[in-house]
């Protein structure tokens, strides 16, 4: 393998990832955490879950194979690199009359073998090079493909197995809360009976009851579209037993460590794959500034032509060509193509600032969101209380004949509002933590194939 100059070789801007805030705005500088970031939810049901998902998961099959058809064309890439060589034989058996006897003839054997080196370039300006760097740079991106492909897959099982969990209780949560309005109807019908109430009360409750009765089938139907998502994020048919029986959600600790702005640029695979685009888009770039220089092709013929076998080895013919080729005219074809190339090298640089950007915002976003749901289910939690009371007083009042039932009524719906939608910012509240983790990066362990 012959090499020059590099003449045109990218160097690595210091700059190129843009401006990187020095911390995140709410927590500290710990290491970031492992990427299994998932365990810390401390579900084995979950864990299970997640290991079908990375091993059979049909879109990570389908990276993993895009990765293998970027690896092989990366050797495609490269093997300008080494010469070509190639062997040829051929065998002929001639007969031919010797003499004048009528059905004489002689048999002449002709054989020629040889080895042939056809057009290999000599890399002067690391043309070749600079091919085969761009197109490793994208198997690279590929395989980062890849880990981005694991990291959301990850996220979307876990997101899934979370709102089946929360629509579960929700349903549990609508039974009940049915249960306890059938209650409530029953002792307004008795009062009406005694002539205690108008019949107004009795339908203003029956609205109420019909009103949660409707929303189960509509939990119910959610519930089976969840378990059908989760199922086909596991590589497994619709209405597979998956075998789900956690009934509580998961509880989420303490943030996790976050580390700085600038490790995503090694943690996100998103943002790794971008940087990677944006060096190879530098290769080929280089690799079009080369291309309008001479280029110097040899050949080279080594071959034997006889009738005698045993001379095999001593009456070899060899040649050797070089070929110098210089663009002289050619329609500004190659100086088009070196624009093009650095403005794909330009728009590269942009897209990868931008993923550098939305990084860190992702982070920005989870931790911001996730600070502020807290307080919010404080919040919830208080105003349940207050609404609870206040139902307690309105019911006391009515059974004293001190109100109608209108503020029963009320406060009643109320309660049973805030208690379904505490479940709900609940589960929001563990996809916000899912949203960090999917937003701080890392590896993948797994490998499929």
């Amino acid at each position: 393998m012959l090499y020059s100059c590099m003449p045109f070789k990218p160097e690595v801007m210091p700059d190129e990832a843009g401006e990187i805030p020095d911390a995140y705005a709410l927590y500290g500088e710990e290491p970031n955490p492992s990427s299994q970031w998932w365990e810390s939810l401390g579900s084995t049901e979950l864990n299970r879950l997640l290991d079908a998902a990375l091993s059979d998961n049909f879109t990570l099959k389908e990276a993993w194979y895009r990765l293998q058809q970027a690896k092989a064309l990366a050797v495609v890439a490269g093997a300008p690199l080494y010469p070509h060589l190639s062997a040829t034989g051929t065998a002929d058996h001639i007969r031919r009359k010797a003499d004048p006897t009528p059905g004489a003839s002689e048999g002449v054997e002709l054989y020629e073998a040889g080895f042939l080196v056809s057009s290999y370039e000599l890399d002067l300006w690391g043309l070749l090079r600079s091919r085969r760097e761009a197109a490793q740079l994208s198997a690279y991106a590929s395989e980062a493909d890849l880990q981005t492909a694991g990291i959301t897959v990850a996220a979307e099982v876990v997101n899934r197995w979370v709102q089946m969990i929360a629509q579960q209780l929700e349903k549990q949560l609508l039974e009940k809360q049915l249960e306890n309005n059938l209650t409530f109807l029953k002792l307004i019908e008795l009062r009406f009976k005694n002539a205690m109430v108008s019949a107004l009360d009795v339908y203003q409750q029956k609205q109420v009851v019909e009103n949660i009765r409707a929303k189960i089938p509509v939990v119910e139907a959610q519930i089976q579209v969840l378990k059908h998502e989760l199922a086909v994020l596991l590589g497994r048919p619709p209405r597979v037993d998956l075998g789900l029986s956690q009934s509580a959600l998961p509880v989420i600790g303490p943030l996790p460590a976050l580390g700085l702005p600038a490790d995503l640029l090694a943690n996100r695979p998103d943002v790794r794959a971008a940087g990677m685009r944006l060096h190879a888009a530098d290769w080929q770039l280089s690799a079009a500034r080369a291309n309008r220089l001479p280029a110097l092709r040899l050949s080279a013929d080594a071959r034997y032509i006889g009738s005698d076998l045993d001379l095999f080895f001593d009456t070899w013919l060899l040649s050797l060509a070089a070929n110098l080729t210089a663009p002289l005219f050619e329609g500004f074809r190659l100086t088009a193509e070196v624009d093009r190339t650095r403005a794909v090298a330009d728009e590269n640089l942009w897209a990868y600032r931008q993923a550098v950007l939305t990084a860190v915002k992702e982070v920005e976003n989870a931790l911001e969101n996730e600070s502020r749901q807290r307080e919010h289910i404080q919040g919830l939690k208080l105003a349940k209380a207050a609404a609870r009371k206040g139902l307690e007083e309105a019911i006391q009042r009515y059974r004293l004949g001190l109100n109608d039932y209108l503020p029963v009524l009320t406060q009643l719906l109320v309660v049973q509002d805030l208690e379904r939608d505490l479940i709900r910012q609940r589960e929001m509240l563990i996809h916000y933590r899912i949203s960090l983790h999917r937003a701080l990066g890392g590896g993948w362990i797994k490998g499929t194939g």
